[in-house]
């Protein structure tokens, strides 16, 4: 391929990249694989006739899509092989992957909704993702999907009502953030089991990510009292002295990174419903945590 048609592949491509990445992240839930399926698609682009591609942002959509399906089906096997909770791959900067829409989802790259993502089936989430959040008509929907419209139309309709159903009734403001935060590493760091347990909602979860890489809960650990106890009893046994926690924005949620010798090994975010902490989602697994060195 000449230098030419290579540099005009890129120039036509790259504009588009973080928008496909944003999309790839949102369907498999991995920076890491994301970029690997934007980067696939790339590869196809230098093939095509871009000349006779009236839409390229539509048509690489299309095609970072059905990238993303069939890679999800082999990975519908692995995660049901998989050790422990899964969690998606920690995100520090999502505004690289926002979306220009006027959708309520557009911007929304919290943990709890990549979760509910994923337990839609993968059409329920290619339909629901392209239309509420890339603002694809029903038309280029079916086009991606190989689907009647009136079909993809019930698809998004399923997930939608499933999304709504999992979705928090307000979300918190910064100053509601930042006090909550702010009270929850003061407990920690006080080591008191009942000041930390007053931070969490009576229904709060945590969930911690290891996938059999690393030490980490297997089942979710419930209740503000037990998951007190669990988080100040790892930090006692765990913790050293060069250990490092860095306050960070992760998926749109105050947490910490925390960072030893050889750089992050652990993310906590935070997701804060009514004054208090709902869910923790830790990642421990080494495989998620390369990207943040």
């Amino acid at each position: 391929m000449s230098e030419a048609k290579i540099t005009d592949a890129a120039a036509s491509f790259e504009p588009l990249r973080g928008y496909l990445v944003g999309l790839a992240y949102r369907m498999l839930g991995s920076r890491a694989e994301a970029e690997d399926m934007v980067q696939e698609a790339y590869l196809r682009w230098h093939a095509v006739d871009r000349a006779a591609v009236r839409e390229p942002r539509a048509f690489l959509s299309r095609t970072v899509t059905r990238l993303c399906l069939d890679h999800i089906k082999s990975a519908r096997v692995q995660r049901e092989e998989y050790i422990g909770p899964w969690l998606p791959e920690p995100l520090l900067d999502d505004s690289t992957l926002s979306v220009e829409s006027a959708g309520e989802y557009a911007n929304d790259l919290s943990v709890a909704l990549l979760l509910t993502l994923e337990r839609l089936s993968p059409l329920e989430r290619a339909a629901f993702l392209l239309h509420d959040v890339f603002d694809m008509s029903f038309e280029q929907v079916a086009e991606t999907l190989g689907r009647e419209a009136a079909a993809c139309r019930q698809l998004a309709t399923r997930a939608r009502n499933h999304v709504r159903e999992e979705k928090p009734r307000f979300r918190p403001s910064a100053e509601e953030e930042a006090r909550v935060f702010s009270a929850f590493t003061s407990a920690l760091g006080s080591g008191d089991v009942a000041a930390l347990s007053r931070v969490l909602a009576q229904d709060a979860v945590f969930y911690s990510d290891g996938g059999g890489k690393v030490k980490a809960a297997l089942k979710p650990v419930s209740g503000p009292q037990h998951i007190a106890r669990f988080l100040l009893g790892v930090l006692r046994r765990y913790g050293t002295p060069d250990m490092q926690a860095r306050p960070a924005r992760i998926n749109g949620m105050p947490g910490l990174v925390l960072l030893g010798p050889s750089g992050p090994f652990q993310t906590l975010a935070l997701e804060v419903r009514d004054g208090l902490i709902a869910r923790l989602y830790t990642v421990r697994n080494p495989d998620k945590l390369r990207h943040l060195h």
